[in-house]
């Protein structure tokens, strides 16, 4: 069966690929987050020169993905306290996370001229060099970083990324060792080694990724981090524990369902199950091309050639360079199907 199933176990790179270090929020937070937009534009009436206030409206609009009038107020709040880097980074993570890497890396630049003995602006600025590509200077700045305090955990992993991306394995697991070292609890970092020695084929994957848990215990990229390298070294109970917990966790996420059905069709031939597994994935996510070919596979299996055409047919109208759904109409020529594209 394994030249037929189509194996969507979908990269532990899936997780992770945010770099460390860049935040989903601005790096300024407060009471403005609890707050509404009527009572913070009262604050900024009743304060109009405080900069808190016209952050926290920043902050607000940013939730709203309000980019040019969070960008207003993060400007407003520079003009108001030139001196202080906070605002400064607040807006260039702004920019970083619009990819306006030249708007963030002048501000970050400001921040360090501003606070020469402060890491914060260096390792913004390094995630910038990172995201450009420039690799050398990434390091140069994080290294930086470094001499000022060298026991922020955050800094070697931030080293740690930028050795994996530029291809240095080693290195980067090396800083990535270091950020543990430092701060035993970093969970990014063992996830990060965990992915690294799962590319090795290492089974010291399945160490970092229960550290990661010990932290997180209902994360659920580590959980499937986990339970895709179990999946693919022989530990189906194991990934299908790991499944299971996910689901528990998080009962709509589609790929945990679709992988539970890869393992009971290719390791444990139980069609009726895996066929089962592969219709809730498709109800959580309707275009899940290799959903609707994996759940055609188990009609093929069970000789119901009709509901075979159409799971192989919708997985094609989906996705028309779609092969194994091709190949799968292929077999059902074969044996007498009449085909006929949609």
């Amino acid at each position: 069966m394994r030249h037929l199933l189509f194996t969507l176990v979908a990269s532990a790179t899936l997780f992770a690929c945010t770099p460390p270090g860049t935040e989903q929020g601005s790096s300024t937070s407060g009471p403005g987050a609890a707050l509404d937009l009527k009572q913070i534009e009262q604050h900024i009436l009743d304060r109009p020169n405080d900069p808190n206030a016209y952050a926290d409206r920043a902050l607000y609009y940013e939730r709203l993905d309000s980019s040019a009038l969070a960008e207003s107020d993060w400007k407003r709040t520079i003009l108001l306290d030139s001196t202080n880097t906070r605002w400064r980074i607040a807006l260039g993570d702004l920019y970083f996370r619009k990819v306006r890497l030249m708007d963030a890396e002048q501000r970050f630049q400001e921040a360090i001229r501003l606070e020469p003995n402060g890491t914060k602006g260096r390792s913004k600025l390094s995630e910038v060099y990172l995201m450009q590509g420039r690799y050398p200077e990434a390091m140069t700045v994080a290294n930086d970083a470094l001499r000022i305090d060298p026991q922020d955990a955050s800094l070697y992993n931030l080293k740690g990324w930028i050795h994996r991306t530029a291809g240095d394995t080693n290195l980067a697991i090396s800083s990535y060792h270091t950020a543990v070292e430092r701060d035993p609890q970093f969970y990014d970092a063992y996830i990060s080694l965990g992915i690294l020695h799962a590319a090795r084929q290492d089974p010291l994957a399945l160490e970092y990724y229960n550290s990661a848990l010990e932290i997180r215990p209902e994360s659920v990229e580590a959980l499937y981090n986990k339970a895709i390298f179990a999946q693919e070294h022989g530990r189906d109970s194991l990934a299908l524990v790991c499944y299971e917990r996910i689901i528990a966790v998080e009962p709509k996420y589609p790929l945990a369902y679709y992988n539970r059905g890869y393992v009971y069709l290719e390791h444990q031939k139980r069609v009726a199950d895996a066929r089962r597994e592969f219709n809730t994935a498709i109800q959580l996510l309707p275009d899940y091309t290799a959903a609707y070919y994996n759940r055609g596979l188990t009609y093929e299996l069970d000789n119901k050639l009709d509901s075979a055409l159409l799971d192989y047919q919708q997985a094609l109208r989906l996705d028309p360079g779609f092969t194994p759904a091709a190949q799968g109409l292929g077999r059902l020529q074969d044996r007498g199907v009449a085909v006929k594209l949609r």
